[in-house]
């Protein structure tokens, strides 16, 4: 856990399990795996005018204050053995956001599949009440219909290998200031695609699984 944990947690065990015995499935594209995260952002812009150190050296001279431009949210979605993940960009993360990540994630990203098995931390915005506050009845049905939604232990979401993209997504992506959620949004669609087709490329070229691969 991230906190002292008690002596017996049958709860903590009992999701524990559960999420090791869906990472223990073997590969299935008509169920495939997917887990989510998110993580919220904070945009700051500079504050003075980055100065070059010299015309024909590109080493740039930033100014250590900056100026906060609010903050954001971002939604990581992997499918860790399918060499697939996707960022969202979005101002909030209440229950309509998720539900509208959730939609994209059946309609568009797996469209045909059965059933999309997901695993996330069990943060309140994170079931079914929130396709039913974003969706008519009927919509919100069909849409969970396509999920198997697995989640984690209370205090152990490091289970959640969303978790170990949204690591990467913040050393590759957010290392520098950027100033608003447009220039982010293009940050991330450039990170993810990017990723996605390396590892794509290794699995073609050397046969490497996806699974753990960076």
């Amino acid at each position: 856990m991230w906190c002292i944990p008690p002596k017996q947690n049958a709860a903590f065990v009992a999701y524990m399990e559960d999420v090791l015995e869906v990472y223990s499935r073997p590969q299935n594209p008509r169920r495939p795996l997917v887990c989510m995260d998110e993580q919220p952002i904070e945009l700051r812009c500079d504050s003075r005018e980055t100065i070059h150190l010299s015309e024909d050296n590109h080493t740039e001279r930033i100014d250590h204050e900056y100026v906060r431009n609010g903050t954001c949210c971002g939604f990581m979605f992997t499918a860790p053995l399918e060499c697939w993940r996707r960022v969202s960009i979005r101002e909030h993360r209440c229950k309509t956001d998720w539900a509208q990540e959730i939609k994209q994630l059946v309609d568009e990203d797996f469209p045909d599949a059965e059933k999309i098995v997901l695993v996330c931390d069990n943060l309140n915005t994170h079931d079914i009440s929130s396709l039913y506050e974003a969706f008519e009845p009927a919509e919100a049905r069909r849409i969970w219909e396509k999920l198997e939604l697995h989640h984690t232990p209370k205090h152990g979401s490091w289970l959640d290998m969303a978790e170990i993209e949204l690591s990467a997504f913040t050393k590759e992506c957010l290392g520098r200031r950027i100033g608003d959620s447009e220039a982010l949004k293009a940050e991330a669609a450039a990170w993810y695609l990017d990723r996605n087709h390396r590892q794509r490329y290794r699995l073609a070229v050397h046969g490497w699984g996806c699974k753990g691969q960076a």
